[in-house]
């Protein structure tokens, strides 16, 4: 008996310990805790943003590598010269698959994501200042050989490109490299 009366005294003496005791973090602990969250942070946040770059580049690569692909196509289907237009219409890269007897300015143009700009090692012709012009003749070959390259408009370094490499019109998508062929560094 002495057992328990013991036992719930006890139990009693810590119930009363648990509602006089304050329950949660003290400052110090909070202070590590948030210090360790914005070192966290800190390192995270540019791998992610440099993450959602190259992200929206690969897309607007596969976006620009498909429309040559569909100019290429029409091409051989209708058996006439068909072209890939890209250009900078205020500050938006846009792309359009045409007829190349069409005048560019009356395309139906598409948006790529706003973030992403055409970018210097562009070097494909144009009968458009603003415009350049990937050309595809009745049997899918290419009239000139180049390519389209695109950067982040933010000024990261990273690139990616796609290039028309043959005459017969093997197109391949590239990226930046450290090292420059041919003066550029997207290959």
């Amino acid at each position: 008996m002495d057992t328990q009366v013991h036992l719930r005294s006890l139990v009693n003496a810590k119930i009363l310990c648990n509602k006089n005791s304050n329950s949660g973090f003290s400052l110090p602990e909070m202070l590590v805790v948030l210090l360790l969250i914005g070192i966290l942070a800190t390192i995270a946040i540019p791998n992610w943003l440099a993450f959602v770059e190259t992200r929206r580049l690969n897309t607007a690569q596969n976006e620009v590598y498909y429309a040559m692909r569909q100019a290429q196509r029409q091409a051989t289907k209708d058996k006439l010269t068909w072209q890939a237009s890209f250009r900078e219409q205020n500050g938006i890269v846009q792309w359009a698959v045409h007829p190349a007897t069409l005048n560019p300015s009356n395309a139906n143009w598409n948006n790529l994501d706003t973030n992403v700009r055409l970018d210097s090692e562009t070097n494909f012709q144009s009968s458009l200042s603003t415009v350049q012009e990937v050309r595809f003749d009745y049997r899918g070959n290419a009239k000139d050989l180049g390519r389209i390259a695109l950067s982040i408009k933010s000024g990261g370094k990273t690139k990616r490109c796609v290039i028309v490499s043959t005459i017969l019109g093997a197109m391949r998508m590239g990226k930046d490299n450290s090292i420059a062929k041919d003066n550029k560094y997207c290959y």
